[in-house]
């Protein structure tokens, strides 16, 4: 039996899939939240298998949040991302976060359950046009090598590039590099204009092509 908890600020949504997957033999839904901080409570308190999160959820934390939190607490729990956005940059955040899966709530219920299935085995699932993305990305940095354009970052601006695709805030870059907040904006200034670049999704697909994003 899959243990469930569904997270989701939506009450019909909650409902639907409720009555969803505790239609099926293998599943129960054992909880439910409507934000982030709920959620990791819950989590913590009934110990799931399985914690589907969706990502928007203005009254409360994050679902993006909760999933990083509830990962470094809880590493056995798996966590299916269910949301709207198809979107690869929320994408590359939810792996970062840890989340096992991503999926979106447009798909069939038998994806879903497939979605569901797989992470509770301990595997990982992304929507079929995620994987494809995925694997153009790849192909595309193989085809492209190391390119000249890493040669002229520095290795300081290098690390900057890493962790602000990677999801993190300016704050959070400048913890970890031991620089101000200041600081980590001027590098991802310099950064943008020698690459390029205006926004940050299209940061998220250079560090992508050239291997910065190493989600561990």
């Amino acid at each position: 039996m899959i243990k469930l908890c569904i997270v989701d600020d939506h009450a019909v949504v909650r409902s639907g899939l409720m009555m969803l997957l505790n239609a099926k033999e293998d599943m129960e839904v054992i909880g439910e939240a409507s934000e982030g901080n709920e959620a990791i409570e819950l989590a913590l308190r009934l110990h799931p298998d399985v914690v589907l999160m969706d990502l928007s959820m203005p009254h409360g934390k994050d679902g993006l949040t909760a999933a990083k939190e509830l990962k470094q607490v809880s590493p056995d729990i798996a966590i299916l991302i269910l949301t709207m956005h198809d979107d690869d940059e929320y994408l590359f955040r939810a792996i970062h976060a840890g989340a096992s899966g991503y999926i979106l709530k447009t798909a069939p219920h038998d994806e879903l359950l497939t979605a569901i299935r797989s992470v509770a085995a301990g595997n990982a699932y992304l929507y079929p046009t995620a994987t494809k993305r995925l694997m153009i990305e790849y192909v595309d940095r193989l085809r492209d090598g190391e390119g000249s354009s890493m040669e002229t970052l520095s290795e300081r601006e290098t690390e900057v590039v890493s962790l602000v695709a990677k999801g993190y805030s300016n704050k959070e870059v400048a913890e970890q590099l031991v620089i101000s907040v200041k600081t980590v904006e001027s590098h991802k200034a310099n950064v943008m204009e020698k690459l390029g670049l205006k926004t940050r999704p299209e940061l998220v697909k250079y560090a992508m092509k050239r291997g910065l994003l190493n989600f561990e």
